[in-house]
């Protein structure tokens, strides 16, 4: 088994209207200090994990990292030197061989000068926040790109060495329409990626447009959003689209080239062990969860006074660790192995798929269930009554 580490850069230019993550738009004089302290929580992170009360396991250290991921928040705002410093921190303090490093990015703030200092420092893959190929979808969701920079981005790229590149795209958009959507899938096939994720718009409290579309307000464009029914025909025209121009469809909402699906995220959806850093960063053992402190000038101050930045700390129990393997698990094509989760835990589990079954909501192969194709869509509901 292998270990992954993920740093988190929640810096942004703007905040998105459907956006619910702890990121802020704060000075480019804050972004060195920030990374400095990143690369100071990495080489020290063993003392401080156990003064904070983490039961690493003693294996834990010893794992190679072949996976890192930067996530955001646009971590691509940084100078390439501070990303450098972070991987070389790493690299100094881990066992690695890394094989896929992700920078996830925003069209607009890509230029050949930076790419070529991406992959210098071993970048091999970027994560690209299309969201949408409709400058109309764009503007009013308070993105900063436009479709004519992904365009302008993407050869960038290629150029500088970094073949490997994913899209996000967003179903459910403000002023989205079927021909619209259709328009970024087709542009999407166009200019192909290694790889694709689509998502469904989240309604929430968490974000302006969220919580606007629970209030029942206009705002935002919220009276523009599409019904339910209609985002999930836009989900499932995708799958259809991308499965004919032959991506595999490996997670719920991920999508994959052969040999192209994302390494780092398959740590997650399988609980292999992992790493965070950074302002809000998560970690995960395979017996604790914790996280770091949100705000980004506490997590810098907490650092430099030689402290912990962690707030949250959780033992996993024996039926947590069920239900989060068959909520993931689920999550997956592929599916769960039933035989296997009853012998690692030691319980009958078949009769809680057995309404789920009947009513057509998975699928079930001998050992195997996986969420049933017509309704991948609809995936939280299920999960919903899995766990009642």
């Amino acid at each position: 088994m292998s270990l992954g580490i993920y740093i988190q850069v929640p810096f942004c230019q703007t905040k998105c209207t459907y956006c619910n993550f702890h990121t802020g738009i704060v000075s480019s004089e804050r972004f060195a200090p920030y990374a400095m302290a990143v690369q100071t929580e990495i080489r020290e992170h063993g003392a401080r994990l156990r003064n904070a009360g983490v039961a690493l396991p003693a294996s834990l250290d010893s794992e190679m990292v072949d996976t890192v991921y930067f996530g955001g928040g646009t971590p691509s705002l940084l100078d390439p030197a501070h990303l450098l410093g972070m991987l070389e921190a790493i690299r100094e303090t881990f066992h690695s061989e890394l094989r896929e490093v992700t920078l996830e990015a925003d069209p607009e703030t890509v230029d050949p000068q930076k790419a070529a200092a991406w992959f210098a420092a071993g970048i091999n893959r970027i994560s690209f926040g299309v969201q949408s190929f409709s400058d109309i979808e764009l503007q009013a969701t308070g993105r900063m790109h436009r479709r004519a920079d992904v365009y302008r981005a993407v050869p960038i790229l290629h150029g500088a060495g970094i073949l490997n590149v994913s899209f996000d795209l967003i179903a459910g958009l403000p002023h989205q329409t079927p021909e619209s959507w259709r328009n970024s899938l087709d542009e999407l096939m166009q200019l192909a990626p290694q790889h694709a994720s689509i998502y469904l718009l989240e309604v929430d409290e968490g974000s302006r447009l969220g919580s606007e579309l629970l209030r029942g307000g206009a705002k935002y464009s919220a009276s523009a959003v599409p019904s339910d029914d209609a985002m999930a025909e836009s989900y499932n025209l995708a799958r259809t689209v991308l499965a004919a121009a032959g991506y595999e469809h490996y997670e719920i909402s991920n999508f994959a080239k052969p040999r192209f699906s994302s390494q780092h995220n398959r740590k997650y959806w399988r609980r292999e062990p992992y790493l965070g850093f950074g302002a809000g960063a998560h970690s995960f053992s395979g017996l604790q969860r914790w996280a770091n402190a949100h705000d980004s000038a506490a997590y810098v101050q907490c650092v430099l006074a030689g402290k912990t930045p962690i707030e949250q700390l959780e033992t996993i129990s024996t039926s947590q660790a069920l239900e989060e393997e068959l909520f993931l698990g689920l999550r997956q094509l592929a599916g769960i192995d039933l035989g296997r989760l009853q012998d690692t835990y030691g319980v009958s589990i078949n009769d809680r798929f057995r309404t789920l079954e009947s009513s057509g909501l998975v699928q079930r192969d001998g050992n195997i269930v996986r969420l049933a194709p017509r309704h991948l869509s609809i995936s939280n509901e299920v999960f919903v009554e899995l766990m009642r």
